[in-house]
């Protein structure tokens, strides 16, 4: 085993960086609507997630799976639930619902927390000390979209790698990306490959976790491979590291994988789920694993500013959503899939290297792909106006999040809107 640093510096002058930006930033893939060019640069692109809509009562929205409203089921658990407490303990739906969910992911203890973002600060903390480097795809939901609050708030670094369309990340750039373990640099003896000594080296922070996603928001909500997963715990188990599983929608994971949550989650040391997004309820998220990184991580949520008081009214309709869940996120897979194919089919052949939906691997996500002369900003803008709500998701497409609020007709006029926003190109 041998050890090699490489390093690359890349000098670029204000002149030519100002000339690559400026290149950069003025291309171009499509026509506004006020027939002026319009920018496909994802600098360019309007947030996704801070996009205001004109949102009626007649509104389709798919913008996300977050956008539920509680069921009269929910409403009803909330109503009737037993609470207390949470910071002293005594809230009982809590409680119940935290065992609940350790059970169910095969951990020894759960923590129920206000949002998947806090819940995956929370495991970073616990994981990690200030100082400490966290190993994360780019793409990433807790790099890219929760503010860089590892950094921000705890004090830890990361190494991003690059995610390929399936949401992995390359099992060889991850081991890579590794630092010297504790801090050290291990020297060998290159004639017997036998370790000699080492040395402490204070350049570099330590390496403790490798955080993954599933399903992965980015690419579409694709389901990690199974294999992959476990060679990356077979990995960070050899380099003493820990795995993070953001789960976000780890049901949807589980039934576009035929398996169970307890499955998946094996092959993490820690996992976030939400409640909130394809299980629909309002409010919440669990973090499960061992019960000494529980206790840390509770400790941390107080600091937070998340613990709770009568939290049960919350966790009641959490419980609720477990009920379902199942059942909630096969409809929600099969009307994806029903969809994007009607996109496809509605789409004629002489535009299909303009606007296309892709279909390959669809859990409850569909994402329409906009090219050559067709932007974004013209499709999200022309459904927007007739009450289907989209998100633009980045410069050349836009997502659609199926979600229990959705139906069957409602596929009907989104498609129908759909045509008529083919007829003026």
């Amino acid at each position: 085993m041998h050890s090699l640093i490489t390093r690359r510096v890349l000098v670029l002058g204000n002149a030519s960086f100002r000339k690559l930006t400026t290149a950069r930033m003025t291309q171009t893939n499509g026509i506004n609507g006020n027939g002026n060019s319009a920018s496909t640069d994802l600098l360019d692109t309007p947030s996704a997630y801070t996009q205001k809509s004109n949102k009626t009562h007649k509104s389709i929205d798919l913008r996300s799976d977050t956008v539920t409203v509680p069921s009269v089921e929910m409403r009803k658990a909330m109503a009737e639930a037993i609470v207390g407490d949470d910071v002293y303990g005594e809230d009982t739906t809590t409680t119940r619902l935290e065992q609940r969910c350790a059970e169910l992911f095969g951990k020894e203890a759960g923590l129920f927390v206000a949002s998947g973002t806090m819940g995956n600060l929370l495991a970073i903390m616990a994981h990690c000390q200030r100082g400490d480097e966290i190993i994360v795809g780019r793409y990433n939901h807790i790099h890219r979209w929760e503010q860089g609050n590892y950094a921000q708030l705890a004090g830890i670094s990361a190494t991003t790698l690059e995610v390929k369309p399936d949401g992995t990340m390359d099992l060889d750039d991850i081991e890579q990306a590794i630092r010297v373990k504790g801090g050290y640099i291990q020297i060998y003896d290159e004639s017997c490959d036998v370790e000699v000594t080492s040395i402490p080296d204070c350049h570099m922070p330590a390496s403790k976790l490798i955080c993954i996603e599933n399903t992965h928001n980015y690419t579409g909500g694709k389901a990690l491979p199974i294999d992959w997963m476990k060679s990356v715990k077979m990995l960070a188990e050899r380099r003493d590291l820990k795995v993070h599983m953001d789960g976000a929608r780890i049901y949807n994971a589980a039934v576009a994988s035929n398996t169970s949550v307890k499955h998946i989650a094996s092959f993490a040391d820690t996992v976030q789920m939400c409640f909130s997004k394809g299980l629909g309820a309002p409010v919440g998220s669990i973090v499960v694993g061992p019960k000494a990184f529980i206790d840390r991580a509770r400790h941390s949520r107080k600091a937070l500013g998340g613990g709770w008081r009568q939290s049960g009214v919350l966790a009641a309709a959490a419980h609720v959503a477990l009920d379902h869940a199942d059942a909630t996120i096969r409809a929600d897979h099969d009307r994806a899939k029903k969809l994007s194919k009607m996109i496809n089919d509605a789409t004629p052949d002489n535009l299909k290297n303009k606007v296309y939906a892709a279909e390959n691997d669809i859990t409850n996500m569909v994402l329409i792909h906009c090219l050559n002369g067709v932007s974004v900003q013209q499709l999200n803008d022309f459904f927007q106006k007739h009450d289907v709500l989209a998100m633009t998701f980045d410069a050349r497409r836009i997502r659609m999040v199926l979600n229990w609020n959705v139906n069957d007709e409602n596929l009907e006029t989104i498609v129908e809107v759909y045509k008529q926003f083919l007829k003026q190109l």
